[in-house]
């Protein structure tokens, strides 16, 4: 679907269904079936168009008889484990991030994607400036994953891996890699990239000869998974928020969820994905 571009270029002018998801109500999707129910007002008139374009200054929005009410802005750190969609609903009924994030009320949107099979940090957010800059490859925001390839890979593949590869989509910009260490079969490694490709990290090790058996995302930025566990979440502090180039203060919102999470210290060590 087309971007839907302000005719009047003010960011007080949004479409219907944008002003649902951005206040904190439910997705685009949810927003869509809303409206299309009747359930959304707009200066006291039932609108059934989600794409019309409302006027947050001077148009009163209410939805199931109550003023909308934007949340307040919130972001999470969540060590996303393999086996789990980063999708709001699966027609498979497969798991999704949102069963482990079930007791925050305010909707949240990931931040970039990881695949089914992989796991590792994914934040979410109603930031949607927040996402913009982490998730725009204009920013050169870092991801770095901790990589097991299903080979030795030699000094040359990964030489070919840092000088950037060419992929079905064009050329990957260089990426930093580390040999962590080899076993008798195969080779683990870090890698850190500044784009957000499908699969790209996959496609990279694909392109020189090899493939991924594991796949973990320790580190967005300077934020770093630490000891949280797998499938726990935890808010960003207003410090990582700062670094990560976003607001300068958390939402409150999720606070009285936070004492019953492991904590996660941001410069704290990444213990190694390779237990096993």
């Amino acid at each position: 679907m087309p971007k839907k571009i302000d005719p009047r270029g003010e960011k007080t002018i949004k479409t219907l269904e944008r002003v649902l998801s951005k206040a904190g109500y439910g997705s685009r999707t949810d927003a869509r079936q809303w409206i299309s129910a009747g359930k959304v007002l707009v200066n006291g008139k039932v609108t059934r168009n989600a794409d019309a374009w409302v006027d947050l200054e001077r148009d009163r929005v209410t939805f199931d008889g109550k003023p909308l009410r934007a949340a307040a802005k919130s972001y999470i750190l969540l060590y996303k484990p393999k086996g789990y969609l980063t999708t709001y609903r699966d027609p498979e009924g497969r798991p999704t991030v949102y069963d482990l994030i079930c007791e925050i009320k305010t909707w949240l949107s990931p931040v970039g994607r990881l695949d089914l099979d992989s796991s590792g940090l994914l934040l979410l957010t109603n930031d949607t400036d927040f996402a913009e800059r982490i998730t725009n490859p204009d920013h050169k925001a870092t991801k770095t994953y901790q990589v097991k390839a299903s080979t030795l890979l030699t000094d040359e593949q990964l030489d070919s891996l840092r000088r950037g590869v060419v992929l079905s989509d064009g050329p990957t910009r260089p990426a930093k890699v580390t040999r962590l260490r080899d076993s008798a079969r195969y080779t683990y490694l870090e890698m850190t990239i500044t784009e957000g490709r499908n699969r790209q990290v996959r496609r990279m090790i694909e392109a020189v000869g090899s493939r991924v058996l594991k796949l973990v995302r320790t580190a967005i930025g300077p934020i770093r998974i630490g000891d949280l566990e797998i499938g726990k979440w935890r808010e960003l502090t207003e410090q990582e928020i700062v670094l990560l180039g976003g607001r300068t203060a958390a939402s409150p919102s999720t606070s009285e969820y936070q004492r019953s999470r492991s904590k996660a210290s941001p410069s704290g060590k990444t213990r190694s994905p390779y237990s096993s």
